[in-house]
């Protein structure tokens, strides 16, 4: 992929992508969805998270990407959802362009997604700037400054 098509991020690992060039776009190999998908500002951002969860010692097989929910009755997609080995939701990541502001705005989409998932973690990130919370049972949400280790969540 040409140096400079996305603006560099604030991850500790850059993802290794196959990728190929198609009428002027880039497409990459996304081994989760099992096709090519177009490369844009939020999936470089997307891609990131997932490989920054990986050498985190996040088992692949438990990572879901975009994925469809249901929230009042309404389909929505999550960005990225990592289960538990019981297969509930344990990590649950919204990603927006490096251009777009992580406010209040994306708290309130990623807390509405976690009503259905009920998901123990959220991560909200642009690629530049990371939030992470610890969502409590009483659905009060604590700030954290590094990712849980999935080895030390209960199973």
């Amino acid at each position: 992929m040409p140096d400079g098509l996305f603006p560099p991020l604030q991850f500790p690992v850059t993802p290794r992508l196959k990728w190929q060039s198609r009428d002027g776009k880039y497409y990459f190999w996304d081994p989760r969805r099992k096709k090519y998908i177009l490369l844009t500002p939020e999936e470089w951002v997307r891609q990131h998270v997932i490989a920054w969860l990986e050498s985190e010692a996040y088992p692949p097989e438990l990572i879901a990407v975009e994925r469809q929910l249901t929230v009042n009755r309404q389909p929505k997609r999550f960005d990225v959802v990592v289960f538990d080995r019981r297969n509930r939701p344990f990590l649950l990541t919204e990603c927006k362009r490096p251009d777009v502001r992580i406010n209040e705005k994306t708290l309130m989409q990623a807390l509405q997604y976690n009503r259905a998932l009920k998901a123990p973690y959220l991560l909200l990130t642009n690629g530049r700037d990371h939030y992470l919370w610890a969502v409590m049972p009483d659905r009060e949400a604590v700030a954290l400054t590094k990712l849980p280790r999935f080895e030390e969540y209960p199973r």
